[in-house]
C-alpha cells in the first residue's frame, strides 16, 4: 500500500510513535514538501510539540538507494557544523523497520531528520520580501560560515541554491536549541572524501547554475562557490529595493543571463559597492566572471569580507540614494530619454557597416542604462571597467548612429589611455665627440694653442737678441731671406693642392648626382609596385566586406527565424501549461470532494457505532438489574420453601446470563451469583448464599 497519510494518522519508528502533521494552510491535508527527489512529511510527536518535530522523507523510486544508510553514518558526525542539522539521519531499513516497509513499500530507505521550522530562501524570493541591513548581513554571514566550515573539511552541498537555503532565522516558531540563521536541507547529494559518488548527478537549479558547468553534473568540492556567491549576493542585495523589484521571478538571475554582461549584473553589482563596499562588489564579479568553479571565490573570503564590512554603512548608503532620488526625482528619466531618442541616418556601405534593425523597447531600455553606466564608470575614474562597458554595449546598439560614433571615439580615447604608445619621433642620442658644444670648444682650444707658440716663441728671441744682438744680425737677416723664399714655395704647392681637391669635388659631385638619379628612378619604380599591391589589397578586402554583409544578413535572417520558432514554442508551452493547469484545478476539486464525501460517511459510521455502543451499554446495564433481580426471587423462593419457582427464577437468570457470559463475568458478584445457580439447579437442597 502506497504511503499516503492523512492528518493525525499515527506512524511508528524505531518503537517512537509520531502523528503527521496538518499543513498549516490548508486543513484537512498532511504537512508535506515535494522536491527533486522525493516528498517529505513533518512528524510530530505524542506531545504535539513542533519543538521535536521530524521530518520524514520518502523518496522517489529513482532515489531509493541502499548506500543511502551508509551515506547517512558518515553525515552524522556533520550535523554539529552550524547549518547542517539535517545531517543527523536514520534510515528505514528492512532489518530494523520490516513492519512499516511491509505495510507501506514506499517507506524503504526513506530518512528520518530534524524538522527545520522557517521559511525558504525561494519563500523570500518568490514574495519580494525586502529586508532590513542588519537581516541581510546576519544572513549572509550565516551563509558563508556554514560553506567555509564545509570547504575546510572537504565538504559541498551540490545543489545549493534557494529552495534548499532554509532560513530559521524567520520561523515564528521559538527556537529552543542552537539553529543557525541559515540551514541547508537537501544534502543526499553532497560530496565528501568518505562518500560514494551518487549514480545519478544534478547540475544546479535555474538562477543559481553557472552557465559553462550547467550541462555536466556538480560533484565537487568545488561544487557549492558559484552558487554560494550568487546567493550571498542575492542576500546582500535584498536590502535594496530596486534589486529587490529587478528580480526575474524564483530567483534574480535569469538562468539564460548566467554569467553574461545584463542590466541585472550591473544593478546588483552597483548595490554591493554602493552599500557594502568594494571588497564584496570584486568578490562578486570575480565569481561571476570565473572561467571554472575552482576560480571562483571561497566562502572563507566571503567571511571575512563580511565580518569587516558595517551595517551602518549600507544604512547610510541607503540614505543617500533616498536623499537623490528625492532631490532629483526625474534626472535619471530624462537622461534615459535624452539618450533613447532613435537616431535615423543613411548607412554608408562603403564603410561596411551592416543595416539598421529595429530594437525592441525592452533593448534599447538597456542599452541606454548600459550607457548611462559606462559614463558613471567614466566619471568615477574607472577607465578599465568603462571600456570593458562600452565594447559590451557596441553591439547592441544601432548602427551608424549618433550614439554608436560617440561610443567608437570613446573606446579609441579609454584604449589609447589604458595603452599608451611608445613615442617612435625622439631624437636619436648625438655622440659627444660630434656633438655642437664640443665641436666649438675644440675650435677654441685649437686657436688659443696656435697662439701661444709663436708667442712663446717671440719672448724667447728677445732674450737672445739683447745678450747677442750685434752677433746674428747678419744671420737673421739670412734666415729670414730662406723663410721667405721657403713660404713662396709652399704658397705654390698649397695652390696645386686645392686645384686637384676642387677637380675631385666636382668628379664626386658627377657621380653623386649620377647615382642620385638611378636611386629616384628605383624609388619611384617601388612606389608604383607598392600602389599597384594596394589597390589590390583594397578590392580584396571589398569583396571580402561584400561577403561579409551577405553573411550577416543571412545570419539575422536566421536568428529572426530562430527567435519566431522559439516565441511559438512558448506559446505552446503556455498553451499546454494553462491547460494543465485547468486541469489540475478540476482535477483538485474532485479530488477534495472525494474526500470530502468520505470523510462524511467516515463521520456517519463512526457516530452510528458510537449511538450502538451506548445503546449496547445501556441494554447491559438493564441486564445486570434483571440478573440481581432473578437472583433475588430465587433466593427468596428457596427461603419461602417454593422450589419450583425457584428453579424457574433460576432458569431465567441463567439464559440471560448466557446471551452475554463473557461480559457479566466481570461485573461485580455476577459470575459469584451464575456459579451458586448452577450448584443450586443440579442439587435443589444447595442453599443459595446471600448475595
Amino acid at each position: 500500500m502506497s504511503f499516503q497519510p492523512n492528518p493525525g494518522d499515527e506512524v511508528v519508528i524505531n518503537d517512537i510513535a509520531y502523528t503527521i502533521g496538518q499543513h498549516p494552510a490548508a486543513p484537512g491535508l498532511a504537512y508535506a514538501q515535494a522536491g527533486r527527489q522525493g516528498i517529505v512529511y513533518q512528524l510530530l510527536p505524542r506531545n504535539a510539540s513542533l519543538h521535536g518535530a521530524k521530518a520524514l522523507k520518502v523518496f522517489f523510486p529513482k532515489f531509493r538507494i541502499p548506500a543511502m544508510v551508509y551515506q547517512s553514518e558518515h553525515m552524522e558526525s556533520y550535523s554539529e557544523l552550524p547549518g547542517l542539522q539535517v545531517c543527523k539521519r536514520d534510515v528505514l531499513t528492512p532489518e530494523r523497520n520490516g513492519a512499516l516497509i511491509g505495510k507501506h513499500p514506499d517507506l524503504l530507505y526513506a530518512v528520518l531528520m530534524p524538522w527545520v521550522q522557517g521559511q525558504t530562501w525561494f519563500d523570500v524570493i518568490s514574495d519580494q520580501r525586502q529586508l532590513t541591513a542588519e537581516e541581510s548581513l546576519k544572513l549572509a554571514r550565516a551563509l558563508a560560515g556554514t560553506g567555509s566550515a564545509m570547504e575546510q573539511r572537504g565538504l559541498a552541498h551540490c545543489d545549493m541554491s534557494a529552495p534548499n537555503v532554509m532560513i530559521p532565522f524567520f520561523s515564528e516558531v521559538e527556537n529552543l536549541g542552537k539553529t543557525s540563521a541559515v540551514e541547508l536541507v537537501d544534502v543526499e547529494q553532497m560530496y565528501g572524501s568518505k562518500m560514494d559518488r551518487p549514480d545519478a548527478l544534478l547540475a544546479g537549479s535555474p538562477g543559481y547554475a553557472a552557465h559553462r558547468t550547467v550541462h555536466s553534473g556538480l560533484w565537487s568540492s568545488y561544487a557549492d562557490r558559484f552558487a554560494g556567491a550568487v546567493i550571498i549576493a542575492e542576500m546582500l542585495s535584498w536590502s535594496d529595493p530596486v534589486i529587490v523589484e529587478k528580480a526575474w521571478g524564483e530567483s534574480y538571475f535569469d538562468q539564460h543571463e548566467m554569467q553574461t554582461v545584463s542590466e541585472r549584473y550591473y544593478a546588483m553589482r552597483e548595490s554591493l559597492e554602493k552599500r557594502w563596499g568594494s571588497k564584496l562588489s570584486d568578490l562578486f564579479i570575480r565569481a561571476w566572471e570565473s572561467h571554472d568553479l575552482s576560480s571562483c571565490p571561497t566562502f572563507g573570503e566571503w567571511y571575512v569580507a563580511l565580518a569587516a564590512v558595517d551595517v551602518d554603512q549600507a544604512n547610510a548608503a541607503a540614505a543617500v540614494t533616498s536623499e537623490e532620488e528625492a532631490a532629483n526625482p526625474s534626472e535619471a528619466d530624462v537622461n534615459l530619454k535624452k539618450s533613447s531618442e532613435p537616431v535615423s541616418e543613411p548607412v554608408n556601405t562603403q564603410d561596411g557597416n551592416r543595416p539598421q534593425t529595429p530594437h525592441s523597447p525592452d533593448q534599447e531600455a538597456v542599452v541606454n542604462r548600459l550607457f548611462l553606466q559606462a559614463r558613471a564608470l567614466e566619471d568615477e575614474d574607472k577607465p578599465a571597467a568603462a571600456l570593458e562597458v562600452y565594447r559590451s554595449l557596441y553591439h547592441f546598439i544601432p548602427h551608424n548612429s549618433a550614439m554608436q560614433m560617440e561610443v567608437e571615439a570613446a573606446i579609441k580615447e579609454l584604449d589609447a589611455k589604458l595603452n599608451p604608445k611608445e613615442d617612435t619621433d625622439k631624437p636619436v642620442p648625438v655622440p659627444f665627440y660630434r656633438s655642437k658644444k664640443f665641436m666649438i670648444s675644440s675650435a677654441v682650444l685649437i686657436v688659443l694653442l696656435a697662439g701661444g707658440v709663436p708667442t712663446v716663441k717671440i719672448l724667447a728671441d728677445q732674450a737672445e737678441v739683447k745678450q747677442k744682438e750685434q752677433q746674428e744680425a747678419t744671420r737673421l737677416a739670412d734666415i729670414k731671406a730662406a723663410e721667405e723664399a721657403e713660404a713662396a714655395k709652399a704658397a705654390a704647392l698649397k695652390q696645386q693642392e686645392e686645384q686637384e681637391k676642387q677637380k675631385a669635388a666636382e668628379a664626386a659631385k658627377l657621380d653623386a648626382e649620377e647615382k642620385k638619379k638611378l636611386a629616384e628612378a628605383k624609388q619611384k619604380e617601388a612606389e608604383a609596385k607598392k600602389k599597384e599591391e594596394e589597390r589590390k589589397a583594397l578590392q580584396a578586402k571589398y569583396d571580402k566586406q561584400a561577403k561579409y554583409e551577405a553573411y550577416l544578413v543571412k545570419q539575422e535572417q536566421q536568428k529572426k527565424e530562430a527567435a519566431k520558432r522559439a516565441q511559438q514554442e512558448k506559446y505552446d508551452k503556455q498553451a499546454k501549461y494553462e491547460a494543465y493547469l485547468v486541469w489540475k484545478k478540476e482535477n483538485d476539486a474532485k479530488l477534495a470532494k472525494q474526500e470530502a464525501e468520505r470523510k462524511a460517511a467516515a463521520e456517519v459510521k463512526r457516530q452510528q457505532e458510537i449511538a450502538q455502543k451506548a445503546a449496547l451499554k445501556k441494554k447491559r446495564a438493564q441486564n445486570v438489574v434483571t440478573l440481581i433481580a432473578h437472583y433475588n426471587k430465587t433466593y427468596n423462593a428457596q427461603k419461602g420453601r417454593k422450589i419450583e419457582n425457584a428453579e424457574a427464577y433460576a432458569r431465567d437468570f441463567k439464559n440471560l446470563y448466557n446471551t452475554d457470559a463473557s461480559y457479566f463475568k466481570g461485573v461485580g458478584k455476577v459470575a459469584a451469583r451464575m456459579s451458586a445457580i448452577n450448584k443450586f439447579l443440579s442439587n435443589t437442597s444447595y442453599t443459595l448464599p446471600n448475595l
